[in-house]
């Protein structure tokens, strides 16, 4: 069995958005970046010698737009199909992300404001739906699909044989990598408690790497004490009552606490 490579797409800026490429025995994308980034993301393939046309399966990690407003473009750019949660297609079948977004802290609030947040993609059917643990060998790629919840419901994660995780907004680098190395939670979260647990889960099963929605890897290490610091934060503000989560199946946040 060979290693499933890894490469990283930047969609905007150095590292801000990324979408992925797995290299195995056929081709995968990750992700599809913001509106408007398919031929981007298909001339980034080529340049690393794969035919587009090539390319079996492009998996969308989660309903944000930044993870999947390009991914009808590039389905019929490279004619694959596309892979995405059951938890998730409401979002992927209107275009639109479920508001309101819930700020994880202030780059989330700045980032509320930003009118290309609330904006409709061009809505998509996947045509692999996950509603559970999926093999990605029948795509050429050791590997397997991850339902990872907690940032959306419908959240999922990529796991190579090699130990590689390519994690969505499970986890990013701080301030949307301006600070490469350093975790940090993504400008939002539906549920920060479930995300931290799935993260923890996917921390369990001893990655080598995450690879991240935005900025550059991380050590499996330090986003293991950087998850235990975030626990204790979330539990103080959870018993204070200060705590909001999106209700699953419902568009309305609430209070976690007291």
């Amino acid at each position: 069995m060979s290693r499933t490579k890894v490469v990283a797409i930047p969609v905007l800026g150095k590292h801000a958005v990324n979408a992925y490429l797995l290299l195995g025995r056929r081709p995968v994308i990750v992700d599809a970046g913001t509106p408007g980034s398919g031929a981007l993301i298909r001339d980034a393939v080529a340049r690393h010698g794969v035919d587009p046309a090539d390319i079996a399966l492009i998996v969308i990690t989660h309903g944000h737009i930044d993870h999947f407003g390009s991914a009808a473009e590039l389905a019929r750019l490279t004619g694959a199909p596309v892979a995405g949660h059951a938890a998730d297609v409401q979002t992927f079948r209107s275009g639109r992300a479920r508001e309101p977004y819930l700020p994880t802290g202030p780059m989330g609030r700045l980032m509320d404001r930003n009118p290309k947040l609330h904006a409709t993609a061009e809505p998509f059917e996947p045509e692999v739906l996950v509603c559970g643990e999926t093999s990605l060998h029948d795509f050429g790629i050791d590997g397997r699909i991850m339902p990872t919840p907690g940032h959306t419901a419908g959240s999922i994660s990529v796991l190579t044989d090699g130990g590689d995780l390519v994690a969505g907004d499970l986890v990013a680098n701080s301030f949307m990598g301006l600070i490469p190395g350093r975790p940090a939670n993504p400008p939002f979260h539906d549920d920060p408690q479930q995300n931290l647990a799935s993260l923890r889960e996917m921390l369990a099963l001893k990655p080598t790497r995450l690879y991240v929605g935005h900025g550059t890897p991380l050590d499996p290490r330090r986003v293991a004490t950087w998850a235990s610091a975030e626990q204790r934060r979330l539990d103080a503000r959870a018993a204070a009552g200060r705590l909001r989560v999106r209700t699953p199946g419902t568009a309305a946040p609430q209070d976690r606490g007291r």
